[in-house]
């Protein structure tokens, strides 16, 4: 993982409609989909990008797949990006 992935995944608004989603608790792929107008296909690319980025976790609970927000990589993300900073600006 690094930060590359990261800021693709974020970097389409559904994605981080997803994260925003999962801010509030875990969260099935059908709960998921129920606040899109997206095939399931499109959602799938949408889910895995977040899973490679490792901004999502995932268990499975018999046939469903439950989505939990990992937001100890998007600190590390905010922190790497915020020590780009330049200390003289």
């Amino acid at each position: 993982m690094g930060i590359n992935a990261i800021f693709e995944a974020l970097s389409h608004p559904v994605r981080r409609r997803i994260l925003a989603l999962l801010k509030n608790g875990p969260l099935s792929a059908g709960d998921l989909a129920g606040h899109f107008d997206l095939t399931k296909p499109t959602l799938s690319v949408h889910f895995n990008k977040l899973k490679e980025a490792e901004l999502v976790a995932v268990e499975r609970r018999g046939t469903s797949l439950i989505y939990h927000l990992n937001t100890s990589i998007l600190e590390e993300a905010l922190a790497g990006l915020l020590s780009l900073k330049d200390p003289e600006t």
